[in-house]
């Protein structure tokens, strides 16, 4: 900021500081000579920039210059709380209508800007004074701009009358300021001549005004169209007064620059048939619907070049927008414009847009006939220069390289232009390769869509008919594809093709396994595609190419048919889970049906793929069957797959919670088989020196499955209670290895054993990083769950890293207490959560929040409180923190330490806390317990902003 303009806001700041009384109680700022010298030295600062609202706004906020420009009406005589709209300003000395004036003019011009979109400032390091002050001032800004807002109406009427009044107005200056402080009999009536102050001429006022009321106006247009005239007046007004008298006077300065926008652009609102512009005309065309004098508009300007490229993009976007919401006659419209926009693009040196390219996938003789005229008419060869020649002719020969039609490129070669633009060699060069080169395919065309457009005879191009059976998705079309191909060739093997169809090794040797070439590739090639549909979640598509594979295989293969079965049982699950399952609806009984006869099958030979196991039982498990899981799965099914023994193993344990120790048998079973899973398998080797050393195998077979298998399997669960289960094991198994610092809590932990008795068997690193995915894909399922919460600040804290361990902590507290408005309960702010908590700010030398925290505690830990607050480099903002804290023991103490520090501020903040009634020890229990519950609460809430 300029130092004049920094000297207002300290002089108003130190006058609007409010005072202490010997109560400790806080009073307005008093009106005593000091407070008032302060404002007249603000005022005369502001006359010296001789009340420049530009330089003003620029460097001071809302609520100081509110603040400076309501001093300036009181210095003015114009009493307080009179409605400006009421006064008749030609009956006011030219000083006090000149203060009203200002004040109006900032008011709309406040509210215009308040209407831009501001960038926001990248925030610094959190310090919670000076987000304080922040948010303190944007609250106070708001206010201001409300009240502004609701008295618009009046500052218009104001601003309007203003414009009548035709006569010079003058402007405090420090001269009339400092008679104005004079006393009363000094004056002599000095100050309300005509002739006080800084001259302001009437036509400086009416330029000043009738931009700020255009302004305004322009601003109501968006909901008001009919307001956009009066804008266009006043803006046209003060462009005639700019030019007899110059954008800038002593008093104020118009940007010309936006001044001209905003009359081009009023222009284009509002213009008549009599004064209009392109873009006028345009806005009308769009309007009105009139597209046959828009792409002449567009291609006139192709040779004055007139209108912006970014505006004639947004003309085409906004056409593209509305032949996609279903206006079919759009897209011919859509594809002149595109072909105006790109031989402009071309001419002016711009590559070509990609629209244009997706427009011409399918060139016809229309679309170059247009083409060609548009060329014709943008460029005028007499007058054109070499540079624009050469860019255009090879533009054209570029299209002809790219078109496959002959026909289509004759017509570009013969035609005028082009023979003008080319020399005969490079012409004769082009049209020779085109005739000699050999048919290709073109990628980017979308596949023939009926099997009858397909001529059946040799002629048509392998690769063609290869290509087209890679795009397509429709079983009907891929057996007519695969007849044609077989007719043509017998040697080829189809399903090799296209190295993205992949299907299972247990199903591809059945399948690979079937004698009829045709019937092989057919089968092979629907089940790849259904299974990739499936991967892309393109369900539709994989029931229909599923259903034409099952009734194919019905007629030769029961194996097949089974596989095929067992597929679309597992494409039922995930069509339901990403359907109606998202909701929480129920699957159909029929499904749930299916899933167990799954498991239940015993029919011999039939090849199975694991992962449908594994989705069943999840499946299962998500739906509560806890009762089918845990009492009815025949034993064989439990003994032979192990995803059904641990789906069994967890309903038992998920159901039997809360409940006895003793009852917990499945609890324990549980654990072995999962103790036994992060086990690593180790032996013996003898090294080239004779000795004998250790190798641990990571992924261990002594259990039913891999480690990375059962965190694949889990990461399909979404019932909360199972994820709970799961992960209070694997906590507590992760704290049970002796060297463990910080264990992490959980619930339900107590359900499990306590030690393990071959302690070295168990890869804890594994365990330690299963608990951290497991976590993490717990939040994703529901990341406001306050245990899981609690379990992820503990894997933080544990590892050190305290910042985001408060952030966790925080956060579980603010889900389960509406942000802190309730209490937080018990259960999750226990003991150990706040004393780790209060570690975590220790160890980020945040020494007055931990003192704080110590409150927190059943028994509060004043040992720790005053270690803390002995802390001189605290990093945290110290003393602005004392109105949080409600034990008086460490409110003493505080005053204690500053005074013996000298910190007589400080001290008197602590002696302000202490002094407040409600924390008196003569008060109810209840009186200081909801003192202590909303300090509770504004410090938590005061956390959140810093770590959140």
């Amino acid at each position: 900021d300029p130092p004049p303009v920094q000297l207002i806001v300290q002089f108003l700041e130190q006058a609007s500081k409010p005072s202490v009384n010997e109560q400790n109680q806080v009073q307005p700022p008093p009106d005593n000579k000091r407070n008032r010298i302060l404002k007249l030295l603000a005022l005369k600062v502001a006359a010296h920039l001789k009340w420049d609202l530009d330089v003003l706004e620029k460097s001071l906020s809302v609520p100081v210059l509110n603040m400076l420009l309501n001093e300036l009406l009181c210095i003015s005589k114009v009493p307080p709380g009179t409605k400006h709209v009421d006064v008749d300003l030609s009956s006011l000395p030219p000083t006090t209508a000149m203060a009203i004036l200002l004040y109006n003019r900032w008011a709309i011009r406040t509210i215009v800007q308040s209407s831009f979109p501001v960038k926001q400032v990248k925030p610094g390091p959190p310090q919670l004074n000076v987000m304080n002050q922040m948010q303190q001032e944007k609250e106070l800004t708001e206010n201001i701009l409300k009240v502004l807002k609701e008295q618009a109406a009046d500052s218009i009427l104001v601003l309007e009358g203003a414009l009548k009044l035709n006569k010079d107005l003058y402007v405090h200056t420090i001269r009339t300021l400092d008679l104005l402080a004079m006393e009363p009999g000094m004056v002599n009536g000095e100050t309300e001549s005509s002739t006080a102050g800084l001259k302001i001429t009437a036509e400086e006022i009416q330029c000043q005004v009738c931009y700020d009321l255009g302004a305004i106006y322009f601003q109501q247009g968006s909901t008001n169209a009919a307001v956009h005239e009066n804008a266009k007046e006043k803006f046209f007004k003060t462009k005639e007064l700019v030019a007899k008298n110059g954008s800038s006077s002593l008093h104020f300065t118009i940007d010309e620059e936006r001044l001209a926008g905003y009359c081009q652009a009023c222009g284009v609102l509002t213009s008549s048939a009599d004064d209009a512009t392109p873009y006028s005309q345009i806005h009308s065309c769009m309007k009105s619907g009139n597209y046959q004098d828009l792409v002449k508009i567009f291609l006139e300007d192709n040779l004055t070049l007139s209108l912006p490229v970014q505006f004639r993009q947004s003309v085409l976007r906004e056409l593209f927008q509305k032949a996609q919401q279903g206006n079919d006659a759009l897209d011919e419209v859509c594809f002149k414009v595109c072909v105006c926009n790109t031989v402009c693009d071309v001419l002016q040196g711009r590559t070509i847009d990609i629209q244009f390219c997706q427009l011409f996938l399918k060139p016809s003789k229309d679309k170059i006939d247009f083409l060609l005229e548009v060329c014709s008419r943008s460029i005028n060869l007499e007058n054109a220069s070499e540079v624009l020649k050469r860019k255009m002719g090879a533009f054209l020969k570029n299209l002809c390289l790219g078109l496959e039609d002959l026909q289509l490129v004759f017509m570009i070669s013969s035609h005028e232009l082009f023979i003008k633009l080319l020399k005969d060699d490079e012409r004769k060069l082009l049209i020779d390769q085109m005739r000699k080169r050999s048919p290709r395919i073109n990628l980017c065309t979308k596949p023939v869509t009926s099997f009858y457009d397909i001529p059946a005879s040799a002629s048509v191009n392998i690769g063609q008919l290869e290509h087209q059976l890679i795009l397509s998705v429709d079983p009907w079309r891929i057996r007519q594809i695969l007849i044609e191909l077989h007719g043509m060739t017998s040697e080829r093997q189809f399903w090799t093709i296209s190295n993205k169809w992949e299907v299972p090794n247990v199903y591809s040797n059945v399948i690979l396994g079937i004698k009829d070439n045709l019937t092989r590739d057919l089968v092979y090639i629907l089940m790849a595609k259904g299974l990739h549909c499936c991967a892309i979640k393109d369900f539709v598509h994989a029931k229909q190419l599923f259903a034409a594979c099952l009734e194919l295989v019905t007629e030769f293969s029961p194996k097949l048919r089974q596989v095929m079965l067992n597929e679309m049982l597992l494409l039922d699950i995930y069509t339901h889970e990403a359907g109606a399952g998202v909701s929480g609806e129920r699957p159909p009984s029929d499904l749930i049906s299916r899933v167990r006869g799954y498991l239940e099958m015993r029919v011999p030979d039939i090849p199975l793929r694991q992962v449908i196991a594994e989705e069943c039982v999840a499946f299962l498990l998500n739906w509560r069957e806890n009762e089918y899981l845990t009492m009815q799965v025949p034993l064989p099914l439990v003994q032979t797959n192990p995803y059904v023994k641990l789906g069994q193993l967890l309903a038992a344990t998920c159901k039997e919670l809360p409940g006895p120790k003793e009852s917990r048998r499945t609890a324990k079973d549980l654990w072995e088989v999962v103790v036994q899973i992060c086990s690593v398998s180790s032996q013996h080797k003898r090294g080239n020196d004779g000795r004998v050393s250790l190798i641990k195998h990571r992924e261990s077979t002594l259990g039913i499955m891999y480690r990375s298998e059962l965190l694949s399997f889990i990461k399909k669960l979404r019932e909360p209670l199972v994820l709970t289960t799961i992960l209070s094991l694997f906590v507590k198994l992760h704290n049970v290895r002796e060297d463990i610092v910080n264990d992490i809590a959980a619930e339900h932990i107590s359900i499990w054993p306590s030690s393990i008795p071959n302690l070295q068997s168990v890869d804890f690193e594994a365990v330690a990083v299963t608990v951290k995915e497991l976590v993490n894909y717990a939040l994703t399922i529901n990341a406001n769950n306050h245990f899981w919460l609690i379990i992820q600040a503990d894997i933080y804290f544990a590892t050190n890293q305290y910042s985001a361990a408060l952030h966790y902590y925080l956060q579980a507290g603010a889900v389960c207490s509406d942000f802190f408005n309730k209490m937080v309960p018990p259960d999750v702010y226990t003991d150990q959560v706040i004393k780790r908590m209060i570690k975590c700010c220790s160890l980020l030398n945040c020494h007055t929040q931990v003192a704080i925290l110590c409150q927190f505690l059943r028994e509060v830990d004043y040992k720790t409180a005053f270690k803390a607050l002995q802390e001189q480099n605290s990093h945290d903002a110290m003393d602005s923190y004392y109105e949080y804290i409600w034990d008086v023991t460490i409110l003493e103490y505080l005053t204690y330490l500053h005074h013996k520090r000298g910190e007589t501020d400080k001290r008197q903040i602590a002696i302000k806390a202490i002094g407040q009634t409600e924390l008196n020890a003569s008060n109810p229990e209840e009186v200081l317990q909801l003192a202590a519950q909303r300090r509770k609460k504004k410090f938590l809430q005061a956390m959140a902003k810093l770590y959140f």
